[in-house]
């Protein structure tokens, strides 16, 4: 059976989405719409049907998800065009960052299925963090469709309380510019250790990406991984001294996660 699926805004994260899509799935009826010329180009390469706004999409349309991919300051137009689904078998999917579930509802003004997204920037190669929460609308087999759709783009995880969303934002929505800058900090310091530039560079990077994965594959937690790895009075503990001593990075990293969690407190009160 063919699912059918309207895609409102093809940037970044759309297109990393629609890609993935077509590398995954055979049986898909997508469409999108983009009204930027440059973005809509890109699509067309791709074999997808294009649209510059909602006008064109084909008479009696009834998909089974609108994925909105729009910046959140154009949302509530974006709404607008898509009203004529609600309460059919049409849900619509945000990945739109702060948009609440209410306030899409309220947009669409109508009983209609409808999830929220918060996905991160690693889901452009497949290897994103994407946690979805649903209204009541929601359906077990929505869950199921939107979850082996999501999760061309990495790992899906679903979460019963709305209001976890602002924690998540400032954990995996924010997170890898947290590793970005530790990998710039690594890399400074390699540097001030006297290695050239690339070298320290290529350590940094490949040290930190060869450590998530063994972290990710491996059947000890975190914790465990650490105490391997670190002998006695050896050179890892004179490190481990720094930033564990008087828990100071475990203080660092929670108040910058505290501080990313309020502002999108803040933000989604403005919207």
């Amino acid at each position: 059976m063919t699912t059918s699926i309207v895609l409102v805004g093809c940037g970044n994260m759309g297109f990393a989405m629609l890609k993935g899509w077509l590398d995954e799935f055979d049986v898909l009826d997508v469409h999108v719409v983009e009204p930027n010329d440059e973005l809509r180009e890109r699509v067309e390469g791709t074999g997808v049907s294009t649209h510059v706004d909602a006008s064109g999409l084909p008479d009696g349309l009834a998909p089974d998800l609108v994925i909105l991919a729009v910046k959140p300051q154009i949302m509530a137009g974006a709404l607008s065009a898509y009203r004529h689904w609600i309460g059919g078998k049409t849900t619509f999917l945000s990945v739109a960052a702060g948009i609440t579930i209410s306030t899409l509802a309220a947009g669409l003004d109508g009983a209609t299925p409808i999830v929220r997204c918060m996905p991160n920037t690693p889901s452009a190669i497949g290897k994103g963090m994407m946690v979805c929460n649903g209204n009541a609308h929601v359906s077990t087999s929505i869950v199921d469709l939107a979850t082996r759709l999501l999760s061309s783009s990495g790992d899906v995880l679903w979460i019963d309380d709305e209001n976890l969303m602002d924690a998540v934002t400032a954990v995996s929505g924010s997170g890898p510019a947290y590793l970005f800058h530790f990998i710039e900090s690594m890399s400074g310091a390699a540097k001030a250790a006297g290695l050239p530039d690339d070298i320290a560079d290529a350590l940094a990077l490949q040290t930190v990406y060869g450590a998530a994965c063994l972290a990710k594959n491996s059947s000890h937690d975190p914790g465990t991984l650490r105490q391997q790895v670190t002998s006695p009075g050896g050179t890892t503990a004179a490190a481990l001294e720094v930033f564990m001593g008087d828990k100071r990075l475990e203080k660092l990293v929670t108040e910058a996660v505290t501080a990313a969690k309020s502002r999108s407190i803040e933000l989604g009160k403005t919207k």
